[in-house]
């Protein structure tokens, strides 16, 4: 039997851009990569060398900390270039396709379903609370399965899935707990799981926060250890228990009001953005921002040498907003102008029509105003002002009482689209989480 939630407290950014169900196939992109900072909680050491043969499932980076974890190729091909950056950080290792596909098949002879796991890069793909970094050894008391994203212009990760398969990852997860698996969908889905709990919740953004439905569901205490993941790496288990074959292919929603045309893509995780974006941008008199994933958390990059970043499945496009020339600036009372506090006559005609954003701050860095903003659209029972005080004070105790250990980033990205003084605030609770774990474990 299915629980229902209703999350009160959010906001949707009608953000204009969003992709059609038109679905295209990437059949120009030969190069891929994958960057190690997308998978914080462990140092990476390379497991290949410029010119390697690599296959679908190879090692290309294992974490110096458990040499069993590692960041496998998304293709098979070769290994094109070790990209460093200050220190000798490696940024990412990139793979030319051959386009053969050829997998790696020592994965179907590993029995032990944790170095399954963990060889076949997965493992990544799963995230713990508290600290919101890849899990360690730890068994963890419930497994927390998101199907769906409530961010601006995030594709349904659900529809298209192989539902046998995804059951069957989700059967595979109950080795790793004595817990419960909870599935978390969007009210308007019916779906049945017999290896999970279905918890059915409302689409007002950050529902579709692994964050917001741990706290509803059944929250996490200090010194007890959750995962999380999407049904997208599920799936992905499910077809490697079963089936023996690993996959990396992904559907990549193109966005934003730049998008010459807003549709799905189906490329492999770690596409290049020269050519996945390839006649996809509309012509502009200003520059144009390309965000690997959604406005709120993704991570700019650059169009001819940026590569999809993980969780891979949406790109969004916007203008930088440089050449903006708007009369009366911020006091315009331009009628095509947002503002979640209706400072502007739009929301006279509704704020849930679709809206060109653009990458502008529109405001300065100040001090942290506690006006109660966060609150209205923060779905926790937590003080997010004071939790924030205390992570920049460096304050472990007050922290851990605020309740440092259910939140991520992404959970503050709301606070930081409303907020008055601009802070950035997802920054410093990854700077939190950091500095905790070091001082703690």
């Amino acid at each position: 039997m299915s629980k229902s939630i209703q999350i009160k407290k959010g906001l949707n950014i009608p953000l204009s851009g969003a992709a059609s169900a038109r679905v295209s196939v990437d059949d120009k992109t030969t190069l891929f990569a994958i960057s190690p900072a997308d998978f914080p909680g462990y140092t990476w050491k390379t497991a290949v060398k410029a010119g390697d043969p690599v296959e679908i499932g190879s090692p290309l980076l294992f974490a110096k900390e458990d040499e069993f974890i590692c960041l496998t190729a998304p293709v098979s091909g070769s290994v094109k270039e070790i990209r460093r950056g200050e220190r000798r950080r490696i940024e990412f290792i990139s793979v030319e396709s051959d386009s053969k596909m050829t997998r790696n098949a020592a994965l179907s002879e590993i029995t032990d379903h944790w170095e399954l796991l963990k060889r076949s890069g997965l493992f990544a793909m799963i995230r713990q609370r508290p600290f919101d970094i890849i899990p360690g050894d730890v068994m963890p008391r419930d497994i927390f399965v998101t199907a769906f994203d409530t961010a601006p212009l995030a594709p349904d990760i659900l529809s298209k899935l192989d539902k046998r398969k995804m059951e069957d990852g989700l059967r595979f997860l109950r080795k790793f707990t004595k817990g419960t698996i909870y599935l978390s969908v969007p009210d308007d889905v019916r779906i049945t799981s017999g290896a999970a709990q279905i918890v059915e919740f409302n689409t007002l953004h950050p529902a579709g926060n692994t964050g917001v439905q741990i706290a509803n569901i059944k929250p996490v205490n200090k010194g007890e250890v959750v995962w999380t993941l999407d049904v997208v790496t599920a799936e992905r288990i499910g077809r490697l228990v079963t089936d023996k074959k690993l996959s990396f292919a992904t559907r990549v929603a193109i966005t934003g009001p730049d998008a010459e045309d807003p549709h799905i893509v189906e490329t492999f995780d770690g596409a290049a953005l020269c050519t996945l974006l390839q006649g996809e941008i509309k012509p502009t008199e200003g520059k144009v921002r390309v965000i690997s994933g959604n406005v709120l958390t993704g991570i700019k990059e650059n169009v001819q040498t940026g590569f999809l970043r993980f969780p891979y499945r949406q790109v969004t496009l916007i203008d930088e907003g440089d050449n903006a020339d708007e009369f009366m600036g911020w006091a315009s009372i331009n009628p095509k102008k947002y503002s979640v506090k209706r400072s502007f006559p739009a929301f006279l005609g509704g704020l849930s029509r679709p809206f060109n954003f653009d990458a502008r701050i529109k405001g300065g860095h100040r001090a942290m105003i506690l006006s109660g903003e966060y609150d209205k659209v923060f779905p926790f029972d937590i003080y997010p002002e004071y939790l924030l005080k205390a992570i920049y004070a460096k304050d472990i105790e007050k922290m851990e009482k605020l309740g440092i250990y259910e939140v991520a980033p992404e959970d503050f990205a709301l606070p930081e689209f409303v907020d008055t003084s601009k802070n950035e605030l997802q920054k410093a609770v990854r700077e939190g989480l950091d500095y905790l774990r070091k001082e703690t474990l």
